[in-house]
């Protein structure tokens, strides 16, 4: 007998990951294909494609419905993707395309909330139903749950972290409009633009091309060599998370800080932050702050499915 099993669609900045998972949330079988989600338009056809690729070559389980988490604002209720971005809007209903087209029912999810989803049923949730997931990759966001439930907002945009202002003196614009925002300081992209803008001011062995993208693991190990250039960037980014961190901490009394993306991937930028968290701030954070124990390529895949395994007991 097959097991039951949700065909699941995960759509990245860079790749669209689809697979089927079981009610457990183990993946069954997987696919990556690059993604390209400039348009709404442009990602719905990739994310059909992608099924029926999937549909003509590998059915593995008892497909129960099709789940898809995207980036953006999401209305997983209506099954409407409102947005990639506030400069990038352009409403569809995913659910009711995807389901016309395969005659199966179809679930909707932003990334991050799928992430969030996995990390409280598969991961820290089973210790505590308080805790906060931040990812920090080309950008920063993550959710917050309290009492075992992920909060989402009345118009599905809470956890845009990255917008909070962690330094009200910094003249480093965020694409918000506003000034000091954690992510143009601290994550992946924004460090990236940082060594460029930095290295006018200090001395550096990294290769700083120009309309090139340096990478946060050449900033990390230049480091650890007292690159100065590298000094000034990561050092900057160290202080915007840890702030974001502890006012995150003060609203909402997480017992426990779960990180993924690729920023914080192998452990070196979270041992390097714990030395600028407040102890008297971090005091009931029980459980600490550390990366997740799930597998941060696999997260969102799993807690979608488990999403839309949900949504059909319902």
């Amino acid at each position: 007998m097959k097991k039951e099993t949700i065909l699941t669609v995960d759509v990245g900045g860079t790749k669209v990951l689809i697979g089927e998972v079981d009610k457990e949330g183990q993946i069954l079988s997987q696919n990556k294909f690059k993604s390209d989600i400039s348009s709404q338009e442009t990602a719905l056809n990739q994310i059909i494609d992608a099924i029926i690729n999937y549909f003509s070559k590998q059915v593995i389980g008892d497909i129960k419905a099709i789940a898809v988490d995207i980036v953006g604002r999401v209305n997983s209720d209506k099954g409407i993707w409102y947005e990639i971005d506030p400069t990038n809007k352009n409403e569809i209903n995913v659910s009711r395309e995807i389901e016309k087209r395969f005659n199966l029912p179809c679930f909707i999810i932003n990334d991050l909330t799928a992430a969030a989803e996995a990390e409280n049923l598969l991961g820290i949730g089973n210790v505590t139903k308080n805790f906060i997931y931040l990812s920090i990759g080309t950008g920063i966001a993550g959710r917050m749950v309290v009492d075992g439930q992920i909060i989402l907002g009345k118009n599905y945009d809470a956890g845009e972290f990255g917008h909070m202002v962690v330094d009200s003196a910094s003249k480093v614009k965020c694409v918000c409009g506003r000034y000091g925002c954690v992510e143009p300081l601290a994550s992946g992209l924004g460090m990236s633009n940082q060594a460029h803008e930095l290295k006018k001011f200090n001395d550096t062995k990294l290769e700083v091309l120009p309309d090139q993208r340096v990478g946060a693991k050449e900033l990390f190990e230049a480091y650890d060599q007292k690159d100065p250039l590298a000094l000034a960037v990561v050092n900057q980014s160290l202080k915007a998370t840890s702030n974001m961190v502890m006012n995150l901490v003060r609203i909402i009394n997480p017992q426990a800080v779960r990180f993924g993306g690729g920023v914080t991937t192998g452990g070196w930028y979270l041992d390097h932050l714990q030395r600028l968290l407040d102890p008297q701030t971090m005091r009931f954070v029980k459980y600490g702050v550390k990366n997740t124990e799930l597998d941060p390529n696999l997260i969102a895949l799993q807690g979608c499915a488990l999403f839309a395994f949900s949504k059909l007991l319902n």
